[in-house]
């Protein structure tokens, strides 16, 4: 709208009035609605622009006076439309660099701007910004392209950069759209990009974005832009600050490295510091059939195996937020065929001098075939009765075959990564940890024992762990693959070998027992215990001195070496009585046992207890026997004769009623009296002193005279006799009769719930036997070979309540052996006993 079409609303004196008024005011004075729009320029305003009414009134104040406009004016405008009240402002022109002097007044529908140029600034209250001499210094001294928009987009001020090289002058470009400047009309997608990234940014977001500017004819830049968002005390966005630098050098460069890069015949892309990715190259885009365009940012996702997008993406992301590089196997569909291979990815970070992270690169190797190759073995692995394992280079948990899922009730995810620790041993955890971690930092092989829990019972087993590195050609690991094994038995087996050595140290340190280890005839080891028995001393063994051969007495030899030979057949031999001559010549009683040392064969053990004490003991013992048992025999020969004289004198008088009495005393006495004679039996038997009378005996009648007369004394059982041996042996008759009828009598006493006693004889050329059995209670297995020892009583209660000394069998033993004969025993308990007598029928003379 023109002037004078502005004076037809009023009357036309008030008109000319009010224009003279203002057509007279000293500075330019400009009228703008509430759009910004001028309504009004007097003639000092059309002056300062050199255009006229036309080319003013109607247009953006922005536009149409751009050597006015400035941030600090565009601040003081909506300030005053925001308050309504009148302020002033004074700036520096960004055409003419003259002072400004504005005041600003509200009208009924807009505002009044009333411009005077200074010479200097006053001081005033409404003052540009104490900051806008250091922002201009920056604006004009940056080498990046600085300017000032208002929220829909007009350029208010731009620094010198952009303008020198688009060879353009800054009033032809402020208070224009800056999309529509000669920097983006160019390219109609950068322009597009620009007005996008204003649309946001009015909305109060930071934007970022790359793009190509055409400054002027011949260049083209490419610029990485931001666009931030100013905003007042209330919050709302007052303008924009527009930023572009010149990565053209760097964007070269990088087409220099991309075109390198799709030279490789391998999958490479590279990422931003936020982990979008921005460039694949050719031969990523040939397998994937996916443009650069629709793989940015995290489109790349859509040509990965669904089941792996999940794992791979969180593993990428904690990669960025650590700043660490990354890798992980994934499968990566092939844009023809929709085949899946699988392919390693791997991105290292590429950071400036302060280590601040510009960019991922990153490959994708194809390891399909490996893949295969590892799932081969897998299924190898699962076939193995043994725990196997593989994990990656960084000692992280990769695969666990079926034998330890089945055993730990784990799936083989749940043992990814450090999750196999779950089953160790919580007492375990940390030493295992430790040592792994001490493998896979050294490259070492890894060993140790483990106990790991069983899944479904709890229990916790021994495992023998041990792992090994495979390397490619150049020696890097690719993967560490090892094995569990059970060694539970071999753990118990080597606690109980553990509990057996510290036994035998006990043992070996006894004060008690005496040791030895003999190898041949020659002692090679004792314990002080030994050699203190012996007299002995370290040097004596040392020196080879100590024989046991040479240590044994002549009428000990034959017993000795029968025991070494029981030595050599069964391992071990049954401890024997022996002497051993000391180092002083004395003779030592002793009690001997031994076995053979497993891992040394040739080596055997000696076990020695000292004898002494208890042969002195039973020496005693004899002697008092034998002194008791002549003692007695004398009081009990003159008792036995008196009770006869009296029995006969009672029968004379007639007075018989006593003779029961009489008679049951009798029976004592020759129970005592058989006493005092087993007594001497055996007195003489330990002196060596017990005579046999050599003589024909016809068995056979011995042995019916005696059943005859067993029978009559003994009633209640039945004793049978059969078969005949019909010859006769040279022997002592009433000691044989002693041996039989000792035998018929225990048969008899130790089956006293039966009825009968069996007796049978048999012959050969050489040997006549007799078996003697009943049907009693019978012999434990672990206390036959003890009853023909002196004084021994079987431990059953049964038979502890049969009286007796243990003195019978001993005897009959002694005398079976005196006859050249042999006497065993063949028992089951309930059942009864059976004693075999077997006795030559020729004698050496």
């Amino acid at each position: 709208m023109s002037n004078s079409k502005q004076t037809e609303r009023a009357t036309p004196g008030s008109c000319e009035t009010l224009l003279h008024i203002l057509e007279a005011l000293p500075g330019a004075l400009f009228v703008i609605d509430g759009t910004e729009k001028i309504v009004y320029a007097n003639a000092s305003a059309q002056a300062m622009p050199g255009a006229t009414p036309e080319a003013l009134v109607g247009n953006s104040f922005w536009r149409g006076a751009p050597h006015l406009v400035n941030t600090t004016l565009y601040q003081a405008v909506r300030k005053a439309r925001q308050t309504q009240e009148p302020t002033e402002v004074e700036y520096i022109s960004p055409v003419t660099q003259n002072w400004l002097h504005v005041q600003l007044v509200p009208t009924a529908g807009g505002l009044v701007l009333h411009f005077h140029e200074k010479r200097a600034p006053t001081r005033r209250q409404e003052t540009s910004s104490p900051d806008e001499h250091l922002a201009s210094d920056v604006l004009e001294n940056m080498y990046v392209g600085v300017g000032f928009l208002t929220p829909e987009g007009i350029l208010l001020d731009i620094n010198e950069a952009p303008l020198a090289d688009a060879q353009i002058r800054r009033e032809e470009v402020i208070g224009q759209p800056f999309a529509d400047t000669l920097w983006w009309t160019f390219y109609p997608a950068s322009q597009d990009q620009l007005r996008a990234a204003i649309t946001r940014a009015s909305r109060g977001e930071t934007v970022c974005f790359e793009t190509m500017v055409h400054p002027r004819e011949g260049m083209d830049l490419h610029l990485e832009a931001t666009i931030t968002p100013h905003r007042d005390v209330d919050h709302h966005v007052e303008y924009l600050v527009y930023v572009g630098s010149d990565i053209t050098a760097r964007k070269r460069a990088e087409g220099e490295i991309r075109a390198l890069i799709d030279a490789i015949p391998q999958l490479v892309w590279t990422g931003r510091p936020d982990g979008s990715v921005d460039f694949y190259n050719q031969r990523w885009r040939d397998y994937t059939g996916l443009s650069t365009e629709e793989a940015e940012g995290d489109g790349w996702m859509q040509c990965m195996y669904p089941e792996d997008r999940q794992r791979v993406l969180e593993t990428w992301q904690r990669a960025v937020q650590t700043g660490r590089p990354y890798e992980a196997e994934q499968r990566l569909r092939h844009g023809t065929t929709g085949e899946y291979r699988w392919f390693l990815m791997q991105a290292t970070p590429y950071t400036d001098a302060q280590g601040t992270i510009l960019k991922y690169v990153g490959t994708c190797t194809d390891i399909h075939d490996k893949k295969q190759a590892e799932d081969e073995i897998r299924v190898l692995a699962d076939a193995i009765p043994q725990i196997v394992w593989m994990m990656r280079p960084d000692g992280s948990c990769e695969y666990t075959n079926q034998r330890w899922c089945d055993y730990t009730n784990m799936t083989s995810e749940q043992s990814q990564g450090d999750g196999w620790l779950q089953a160790i041993h919580p007492d375990d955890q940390q030493r295992v940890l430790a040592g792994w971690q001490r493998a896979v930092q050294t490259s070492r092989p890894y060993e140790a024992e483990q106990r790991l829990r069983h899944g479904t019972t709890g229990e916790y087993r021994w495992f023998l762990v041990r792992g090994v590195a495979h390397r490619d050609d150049q020696g890097t690991i690719l993967k560490w693959f090892g094995t569990a094994t059970d060694i539970e038995e071999q753990k118990l087996t080597e606690e109980a070998l553990r509990q057996s050595q510290e036994r035998a140290s006990v043992l070996m340190n006894s004060n008690i027992i005496g040791i030895f280890v003999d190898e041949g005839d020659r002692i090679v080891a004792a314990n002080d215990t030994f050699l203190r028995m012996t007299g002995y001393t370290q040097e004596d063994l040392r020196e080879g001195r100590m024989n046991w051969l040479h240590m044994t007495p002549p009428d000990y030899l034959a017993r000795t070496l029968e025991a070494h030979q029981e030595l050599a057949a069964q391992q071990s031999i049954t401890p024997y009585e022996k002497e051993y001559v000391c180092k002083d010549g004395s003779r030592l009683p002793v009690l001997v046992g031994g076995v053979i040392l497993q891992h040394h064969p040739s080596q055997a053990i000696g076990f020695v207890l000292d004898n002494t004490a208890r042969k002195e003991l039973e020496q005693r013992k004899d002697d008092f026997i034998s002194m008791a048992s002549h003692e007695l025999r004398n009081p009990l020969a003159t008792l036995k004769l008196q009770t006869i004289l009296l029995h006969r004198q009672l029968a004379r008088q007639g007075t018989l009623a006593s003779a029961p009495a009489l008679s049951s005393m009798q029976t004592q006495i020759n129970t005592l009296t058989r006493l005092v004679e087993e007594l001497l039996d055996v007195s003489k038997i330990q002196a060596g002193r017990l005579e046999y009378v050599q003589e024909t005996v016809d068995l056979d009648a011995l042995l019916r005279e005696i059943v005859d007369t067993m029978q009559q004394t003994h009633p209640s059982h039945r004793i049978l006799m059969r078969g005949v041996v019909q010859t006769n042996l040279l022997g002592d008759r009433d000691r044989l009769e002693q041996v039989f009828t000792n035998l018929i009598s225990n048969a008899i006493k130790y089956s006293p719930d039966a009825q009968t006693v069996e007796i049978d004889l048999s012959t050969s050329p050489e040997s006549a036997t007799i078996r003697v059995r009943d049907h009693g209670l019978g012999i434990p297995r672990e206390q036959r070979d003890k009853i023909f020892d002196r004084f021994y009583r079987v431990t059953d209660p049964k038979q502890k309540a049969i009286h007796g000394l243990g003195m019978g069998l001993y005897i009959v033993s002694e005398i079976v052996k005196g006859h050249g004969g042999t006497i065993t025993v063949d028992s089951n308990v309930g059942k009864g006993s059976t004693f075999t007598v077997t006795l030559p029928l020729k004698r050496d003379a």
